[in-house]
């Protein structure tokens, strides 16, 4: 029986590379109407250097750019380029297509729901709050809660005690098979790979199911639990 689904954010709930690439892209073309003298590409490229090095939840990546590029913070460009990436990562972040329908498919059918991500509390709150899903969840877990990253077992197992769901009775459903499929795995938790979410797409994937399109879930659900019953 399947009595709990935990979702991982990023690539699985919302598409979030497609978010982080406009609205980048955005706050560069801002930063250099606002008298930047570097090209696109330039800046691009040292911005990509900076999420490389410190990670793509880095939150001071402008302020570490014009102090590499120019030995100071310039706070118009700096405020041009956070304006410009605030106003389009809001136009780009929206849930996967039947996200938003197979979440409160599970509601109805009272399984119980999870997040699990690697991102920092307030962003991840700031992403289910503005696409309205704050309301789903259970409970949400993030690494500032457990102080480590997938696939430690820690947060997989902090979520099925919040939940109160054991291992093999809850399904993980993410986009890194590295971290998603091989974390919940080794805690025995059933497995699907958002495959519509990948964004490497060069992962080997072992995983107990395969998504292309995050309403699989209900179909999976569905057999396994008439099953159960049977």
């Amino acid at each position: 029986m399947i009595r709990a689904v935990v979702f991982d954010l990023d690539n699985t709930l919302v598409d979030f590379m497609a978010m982080k690439r406009q609205a980048v892209d955005a706050a560069i073309t801002a930063m250099i109407d606002a008298g930047m003298d570097l090209t696109f590409a330039q800046v691009k490229g040292h911005i990509d250097r900076i999420y490389n090095e410190q990670g793509i939840e880095y939150q001071r990546v402008f302020d570490q750019l014009l102090q590499d590029t120019l030995g100071r913070v310039d706070h118009k460009i700096l405020a041009a380029g956070i304006i410009a990436y605030r106003r389009a990562r809001e136009a780009a972040l929206k849930p996967y297509p039947h996200a938003t329908a197979t979440l409160m498919t599970l509601v109805k059918k009272n399984i119980k729901l999870a997040v699990v991500s690697d991102a920092p509390t307030p962003e991840a709150w700031l992403r289910l709050c503005y696409i309205g899903f704050h309301h789903f969840f259970d409970t949400v877990v993030t690494f500032d809660d457990t102080k480590e990253r997938k696939p430690s077992p820690k947060p997989f197992l902090t979520a099925l005690e919040r939940l109160g769901v054991e291992p093999h009775d809850a399904l993980m459903v993410g986009d890194w098979a590295e971290r998603d499929m091989v974390g919940a795995k080794n805690v025995g938790m059933q497995t699907a790979f958002a495959g519509y979410g990948d964004s490497f797409g060069n992962q080997t994937v072992n995983a107990d199911f395969i998504l292309t399109d995050i309403s699989d879930v209900l179909n999976i659900i569905e057999k396994q639990n008439m099953s159960g019953l049977a």
